[in-house]
């Protein structure tokens, strides 16, 4: 039986352009809102302890590089686990695997409530990493399944708008625990944080088997004809991808290149998400509500920015200008935090252009590599680029906890930031020659 979603009518003809359009949309209405609603918990989950730093370093009596390096070996367990979650992914289908990333992250991060060391609290924030590994990959090769290349910068757009969403929700959020929890029922506010935030992605976990279709062929709310106008054109798409083997990805200049183009944009991503809340609070604002309210402009911008900027990207076709133009636009907005001193103003002019800028880099970036990939190429390589790139999630913490350890400031660590954005838009002019249209 055919679901026919409000305002699609299921007499459109996909063979036409109108049809393929709402063919398109029909599909995004339904599974952009659990895809986006699973990155917004993601990105909570991976971050939170930003916020949760205000409170738990002085209960545990860890230093910056402590929580630094804490922050940051999250992203070794993603490293090591991430191209083979995707490939399992690939084989097993995404109802069972996203399932299972989702509840086992859920859980883990819960965890985090209850370490007592810094071993402890390596050890769970590894664990993390090796749970969420492959989520976001996973997603940015699921929608290769359903969209041809040029419909997906949209929706990878649409599914990375999680990340300012989970910034203007998450802020105010992680605050309000931390405050009005604090010392309740024999837990500090930082550990109701924890587990509060870890509920959301287990109950989707649940969920996810009973909504998502693995491919299009088992989806049961689209016609025949829509099955098989979807299926033409991923087909299609597919013989003129370049890359199509486990092989080919490994050994491409080009993926690599990708890789070092996205680890210098997570530089930023990073920097932003693990102490955006410390930027704040060393102007002067102490209570952690207010501070959770005044991450929600930045990100605000963010989102609009993303949207457009994908919108755009789309009908022109253009992809390495858009790119450029965000990383140039973050590396502003860092060297601007690190000359705020006591200005709250200053920094948050600063955070606006750097979190706009970040934000909007990334989505832009996997429209990309996504247009050269295919097949088990498309299942590695992704994974490899994401993977590999994310490895920044571990060094920009790491190494700005230790300069703020040993400088007392964070301003080296932002100019680092900023430099890393200035090399990602000179790699990304790179990738063709001037004036050619990457698509």
């Amino acid at each position: 039986m055919e679901t026919i979603l409000p305002g699609i009518s299921s007499a459109a003809d996909p063979s036409t352009d109108v049809g393929r359009d709402l063919l398109y949309h029909k599909i995004a209405c339904r599974l952009m809102p659990v895809l986006f609603a699973g990155y917004v918990i993601a990105y909570l989950d991976r971050v939170n302890v930003g916020f949760a730093k205000l409170q738990m370093l002085g209960d545990l009596k860890f230093s910056d590089a402590v929580y630094g390096f804490g922050a940051g070996i999250f992203f070794l367990g993603y490293f090591l686990f991430e191209v083979p979650s995707n490939i399992l992914l690939h084989k097993l289908g995404a109802r069972i695997w996203i399932c299972r990333v989702l509840i086992a992250w859920g859980i883990v991060s819960a965890c985090t409530a209850f370490v007592r060391t810094p071993l402890q609290f390596y050890t769970v924030r590894f664990l993390l990493g090796v749970a969420e590994a492959g989520f976001f990959p996973g997603m940015v090769l699921y929608l290769t399944y359903w969209f041809p290349s040029w419909r997906r910068a949209k929706m990878v757009a649409l599914l990375m708008a999680g990340n300012p969403v989970s910034g203007i929700l998450g802020g105010p959020l992680s605050g309000y625990i931390l405050h009005h929890f604090a010392a309740s029922r024999h837990f500090a506010g930082w550990q109701w944080l924890f587990l509060i935030e870890a509920l959301p992605a287990i109950a989707l976990g649940i969920f996810i088997p009973f909504y998502l279709d693995s491919r299009v062929a088992h989806a049961k709310w689209l016609s025949d004809s829509e099955k098989a106008t979807v299926a033409a054109e991923i087909a299609e798409e597919a013989n003129v991808k370049t890359h199509h083997t486990f092989a080919a990805a490994m050994t491409s200049a080009r993926v690599w290149l990708m890789c070092s183009i996205l680890f210098c944009i997570v530089m930023g991503s990073y920097a932003i998400g693990f102490w955006q809340p410390t930027i704040i609070r060393q102007t002067g604002i102490k209570n952690t509500f207010t501070i959770g309210l005044l991450t929600m402009a930045p990100y605000t911008l963010a989102l609009v920015s993303m949207i457009l900027t994908g919108r755009h990207s789309d009908k022109t076709r253009e992809r390495r200008w858009h790119l450029v133009a965000p990383n140039i636009l973050a590396a502003m907005g860092f060297i601007l935090c690190a000359q705020a001193g006591s200005s709250t103003t200053i920094a948050m002019a600063g955070l606006i252009l750097s979190v706009t800028g970040v934000v909007t880099a990334l989505p832009m970036f996997w429209a990309l590599p996504t247009s050269f990939l295919g097949g088990v190429a498309a299942a590695a390589g992704i994974a490899l680029v994401n993977c590999v790139g994310n490895m920044a999630g571990f060094f920009s913490p790491a190494i700005i906890g230790f300069l703020k350890t040993h400088t007392h400031t964070l301003n080296s660590g932002l100019y680092l930031v900023a430099a890393c954005h200035l090399v990602a838009s000179i790699l990304v002019l790179t990738l063709v020659p001037a004036g050619t249209v990457n698509r």
